[in-house]
């Protein structure tokens, strides 16, 4: 366990918004990517399904390294393995641009061009994207003291991504207007920006602040392990469509390339303001709890995946992807704060780690399988995605742990 002078010792003034910018511009970096993802594996030749184990690939190394880096941020400091994953990021996704300019110009196709982008884009940006959203939640509720505090904390990383989200596909969708090269060549500057903010601007824990230790938590825990299993059902849900998004556009729309990226940007800009109102207008202002959030962003969700599944137009397409971003955005800060109000300081890293292993779960099976199941019938996969958020709400209603929540004593006050 923590000393009690290292937790006399923490600093009254912390850095939770220089946290949150690292946080934004390395989800911008991600997000610029997004739109042109279907758009790309198209033009180099690559088959849906390829694409999809791409990204899997990267939410096993999401899953496999989350809780490593979740418990190095007690132990190590923030700075450090910020640092070590942005120098990472930013190294892979050069070599992937490269990589997809290569493969565009048909110098590299084929079994290697499967193989560098699953090593380059799922090993290693897998790896390095692991380390952000641990170490931000890990401090996060490391220095918030109440439960309110904490859930907009929480609330906080999740908005930052949904702004990434919007800006992502502002700048994914243009850049590709003009070429599908320029987001590739966005991203990786992108990340550069991060790092140089997160070396030159982010101090280092005193090391009367680290856990030396810091403990393990098995996702079997009592505490925590209901909020991990809605989690789990929620971006298992949203990892049905994520992948499929430009697919859609491109095939319900009839584009072509360069305007299935604009029209593709355009749909995921409308997911990211709903997260972005969500997590910066009704979370702060709602004071809900964590289960009270989990039903009403579920229940939202739900309706916006319903209303996706028949094809009746652009109009439809965007105001339900608008739907499902948010009600996931109302939804998340309950999933991710509820937990930390639960457990112990010295186990908040490895419990960051848990969740960030948990959404990198999700994404290991879904886009595959929804990118599989699209090919069988385009509709399937939603229906999948709709009928897991309607497990997760009905969950979410009924479980005791959430109908009975109660804070621990350093949190609550009392």
């Amino acid at each position: 366990m923590t000393p009690p002078a290292a937790t006399a010792n923490r600093p009254t003034t912390t850095q939770i918004p220089l946290l949150l910018s690292a946080v934004f511009l390395v989800y911008l970096g991600q997000m610029t990517l997004n739109p042109i993802i279907a758009p790309l594996s198209r033009e180099v030749g690559l088959a849906e399904w390829q694409i999809g184990v791409t990204i899997s690939v990267a939410a096993i190394m999401v899953v496999i390294s989350s809780q490593f880096w979740g418990r190095r941020s007690q132990s190590w400091g923030r700075k450090p393995v910020l640092v070590a994953a942005l120098t990472l990021a930013t190294a892979t996704m050069a070599l992937f641009a490269l990589l997809a300019q290569l493969g565009m110009r048909g110098i590299v196709t084929g079994t290697a061009l499967f193989a560098s982008f699953v090593l380059l884009r799922g090993i290693g940006f897998g790896t390095a994207i692991a380390a952000v959203p641990p170490t931000a939640q890990a401090y996060i509720a490391d220095v918030t003291h109440d439960e309110s505090t904490r859930v907009k904390g929480m609330a906080g990383v999740g908005a930052v991504q949904g702004i990434a989200m919007v800006a992502g596909a502002v700048v994914g969708g243009v850049l590709s207007g003009f070429d599908l090269m320029a987001p590739l060549v966005a991203v990786p500057l992108l990340l550069a920006a991060g790092l140089a903010l997160v070396g030159l601007r982010l101090r280092r824990e005193p090391a009367a602040e680290l856990v030396e230790d810091p403990a393990r938590i098995s996702p079997a825990d009592r505490r925590v392990w209901p909020f991990l299993l809605a989690g789990f059902g929620m971006f298992t849900a949203l990892g049905f469509i994520q992948v499929i998004t430009g697919f859609i556009v491109q095939d319900r729309l009839g584009l072509d390339a360069e305007a299935t990226g604009l029209f593709t940007g355009g749909t995921l800009l409308a997911a990211g303001i709903g997260m972005f109102v969500a997590q910066s207008v009704i979370v702060p202002r709602s004071r809900w709890t964590p289960p009270t959030l989990l039903r009403v962003g579920s229940t939202v969700a739900l309706i916006g995946f319903v209303l996706l599944i028949p094809d009746t137009g652009a109009v439809t397409l965007i105001g339900s992807v608008l739907l499902i971003g948010l009600g996931l955005g109302i939804a998340t800060p309950g999933y991710t704060a509820g937990p930390t109000l639960l457990v112990g300081r010295d186990e908040q890293g490895g419990l960051a780690g848990l969740v960030g292993a948990t959404n990198g779960l999700t994404f290991v099976i879904a886009p595959t399988a929804s990118t599989a199941l699209y090919g069988l019938w385009e509709p399937l996969p939603i229906i999948v995605g709709a009928v897991v958020m309607g497990l997760v709400a009905l969950f979410v209603l009924l479980h005791p742990r959430f109908r009975r929540f109660a804070p621990t004593p350093e949190v609550s006050g009392t």
